[in-house]
């Protein structure tokens, strides 16, 4: 069984976009742009060994405020840019109550192959962090300043995606 590093989108991967000092994701293929040292960072992820996957919450799916096939041609991006593994996507929204959703596990929980307690998730927002939590990796929090309150305690924060490379690198 592998390890894996699991990787929210809006925020850690792509510019998320701020309102009100809370994050949206992009609208359009346009808005969509990779952050500065993303690329870097996955790559030394995959030369340590690491799988990478992608898990995101897409709701605005699922409210008709975005396209599915908008989103996919931002996950191709992502594909073509980026050493990623796999791209895991929930369309639920909250009411449908569903276990892919982040904050719960399910999309980390999707595969078989990774050994979870050897794993990382790495994201922006406290549902990211519960995800990881219950899905028992050890759970690196970005933080953005966002004006919204973390409810569940990393294992670290830093202000980076470099930094939390180098955290997770240091710890074998």
């Amino acid at each position: 069984m592998s390890r894996a590093v699991f990787l929210d989108r809006d925020g850690v991967l792509n510019r998320a976009l701020l309102r009100e000092g809370r994050p949206y994701p992009p609208a359009t293929l346009e808005e969509f742009e990779i952050l500065p040292g993303v690329r870097a960072a996955a790559e030394r992820l995959r030369r340590a060994g690491f799988k990478l996957i992608v898990v995101t919450n897409q709701p605005d799916v699922a409210r008709g405020t975005q396209r599915r096939d908008v989103v996919e041609a931002m996950h191709a991006r992502l594909a073509e840019q980026l050493p990623i593994d796999e791209i895991r996507i929930c369309y639920h929204d909250d009411v449908d109550q569903c276990t892919c959703r982040k904050p719960c596990p399910g999309l980390l929980l999707a595969g078989d192959t990774v050994e979870l307690r050897r794993s990382y998730l790495i994201g922006d927002r406290w549902k990211d962090i519960a995800a990881g939590r219950a899905a028992g990796c050890a759970t690196v929090l970005i933080d953005r300043r966002y004006a919204e309150t973390c409810h569940v305690e990393p294992d670290i924060r830093v202000g980076s995606i470099t930094e939390a490379v180098d955290w997770i690198l240091t710890r074998g």
